[in-house]
């Protein structure tokens, strides 16, 4: 039996676009005499679909595409998921389901047993789970059919759930495993899902084919990386990060299987390709071209326009140098460099006259005051007024190049440096920026040099730096990471060593720049904790304030 696994891009609602992209998908794989072929998760309508799914014609369509695929089936079967109306009143109206169909019928549905509702999933809030598991059979070969998640509760080890599905069905005696899934990167979870295909593997001795979605749908990037496991234990085909993918398999081959193959997960590497990528399908998913941001020198812009010009081309992605009057020579001679390595559009728009016209409005009103922070955020807000006017007038979506680290403590503005349609950074710590600039001049000099060693700094006051206000960023993204990533709380962070004062000073920073965080650019994930829709804190919490 031949099996064809299709990694493909969908898009969210686009009923039409997905189809036809599974057509040819269809088409090319019956020139190959494949038997069946593996699309992913919710493939129909895209994932994750969110409240789209309560409506009644969004779901109507999600029919019509079956119906149309259904139709396509006469000399090969097709494995896609869809959600299914859930015909018992009570309980949820939906399924998340995987679609068996073939000689033009719905041979099986079977539906998600485990609903993920940790992190960024919230699928109990619009599926019922399966209570019946039950094999097809085609060909002579009986095949288990699951999603997703469904594979991620071995014997009953994971504590989020009471059933196993495949434990469910083992019994049954299935020749293969299909599991279609719409799994989001993070930059641990490549080889997060190779474990867990593997353990799998080693449980029930049986070839299992996962397919996953890959493309960026707004904050969340799938990274594709389809599996197909041999019953030996082996990985025995790794499918290509990042992009879209057709590849056929036998199961004799997949049975035999003698030699593992996995492709290498260089943390840095992933984190880049799903940024370009994530920077990519925004844009175009949203019918935008061009973008434009704020270009300082300093190297989070530096790495962001970088990403930007690899995702979109250089003739589509605009810089503005705005220097002020706290601006040093070779900030703007680094920027200017910058854009001439990448070849992209600058302009220059020295702010000091505005800022000085603000400065004579408001100096009456100010009267008997100190200068502070509140010069400084008119200099950014200054810029993102700026950078906004640009986007309005020429159609340039502005690219938010905020840091991980600096949006956790706050260390941005609001309406300034804080604004844009996406935050490319946004879950990135800034050590981890650093990281970036060296992997992106790893074969030559992109990013100035200069970006790179001087110490970082806003530049909006006299010889500013950052560790003026902030710890050295070692420190402070190992104590933000324990916090965000590890959700460990004050005591558990300070017995691994580090200074009281400090810690309780950090975490509490955090916790008072949640009104910040819920204001701003969609994050870019790429860790399995980013600020959005994965990490659900009160603005007016207590904790640690």
């Amino acid at each position: 039996m031949k099996i064809a696994i299709a990694q493909l891009n969908f898009h969210i609602g686009d009923f039409e676009g997905n189809v036809d992209k599974m057509t040819k998908a269809v088409e090319s794989a019956k020139k190959e005499k494949a038997d069946i072929i593996c699309f992913s998760e919710l493939a129909t309508c895209g994932y994750p679909a969110r409240d789209f799914l309560d409506f009644d014609d969004f779901i109507g369509l999600c029919d019509q595409a079956i119906q149309k695929l259904t139709a396509l089936t006469a000399d090969i079967a097709i494995v896609v998921g869809s959600p299914s109306r859930n015909p018992v009143p009570e309980g949820k109206d939906l399924y998340n389901s995987a679609y068996f169909l073939a000689n033009k019928k719905v041979q099986h549905v079977q539906h998600k047993a485990l609903l993920p509702t940790y992190d960024v999933f919230d699928e109990y809030r619009y599926f019922e789970p399966a209570n019946e598991f039950q094999l097809v059979t085609y060909k002579d070969k009986k095949i288990a059919l699951t999603v997703c998640e469904d594979i991620w509760n071995i014997g009953n080890e994971n504590p989020l759930y009471t059933v196993c599905p495949l434990d469910e069905v083992i019994d049954q005696k299935p020749d293969f495993v299909i599991n279609v899934s719409a799994s989001p990167f993070t930059y641990q979870h490549a080889q997060d899902r190779v474990d867990i295909v593997k353990a799998n593997l080693k449980r029930y001795g049986v070839p299992m084919f996962y397919v996953n979605h890959v493309g960026a749908q707004t904050e969340l990037v799938f990274d594709g990386g389809s599996l197909v496991g041999a019953p030996n234990g082996n990985i025995h085909a790794e499918m290509p990060f990042f992009e879209e993918a057709l590849q056929y398999f036998d199961l004799e081959d997949v049975v035999n299987n003698e030699k593992e193959k996995v492709q290498e997960k260089d943390k840095i590497s992933l984190i880049h390709d799903a940024l370009v990528l994530g920077i990519k399908d925004y844009f175009q998913k949203l019918g935008f071209k061009k973008t434009i941001l704020g270009l300082s020198g300093g190297i989070d812009s530096a790495v962001t326009a970088v990403l930007a010009a690899r995702a979109l081309g250089k003739d589509n992605v605009r810089c503005i140098l705005m220097p002020s009057q706290y601006s040093s020579d070779h900030s703007v001679n680094d920027a200017r460099a910058l854009a001439s390595n990448l070849g992209i559009q600058y302009d220059i728009m020295p702010i000091s006259s505005v800022y000085q016209s603000y400065s004579e409005l408001l100096d009456p009103h100010f009267f008997g005051t100190t200068p502070n922070v509140t010069e400084e955020n008119i200099q950014a807000r200054i810029r993102g007024m700026l950078l906004m006017a640009m986007s309005n007038k020429f159609g340039n979506i502005v690219l938010n190049t905020s840091n991980k680290s600096e949006m956790a403590v706050g260390y941005g503005t609001l309406y300034g440096d804080m604004c844009g349609g996406i935050s490319v950074l946004g879950d990135v710590y800034k050590t981890e920026v650093f990281a970036l600039a060296k992997f992106i001049n790893k074969d030559k000099e992109v990013i100035p040099e200069n970006s790179i060693t001087k110490p970082p700094s806003a530049e909006l006051r006299p010889d500013q730096k950052d560790s003026d206000s902030l710890p050295p960023y070692d420190i402070l993204d190992d104590i933000l990471y324990e916090y965000i990533e590890n959700t460990k709380g004050p005591d558990e962070i300070i017995e691994m060593g580090y200074n009281a004062k400090l810690v309780k000073r950090i975490l509490r920073m955090v916790n008072i720049n949640e009104f910040k965080r819920y204001q701003t650019a969609p994050v870019l994930r790429v860790s399995r904790k980013a600020f959005g829709m994965g990490r659900r804190l009160p603005i007016v919490g207590k904790y640690l304030s």
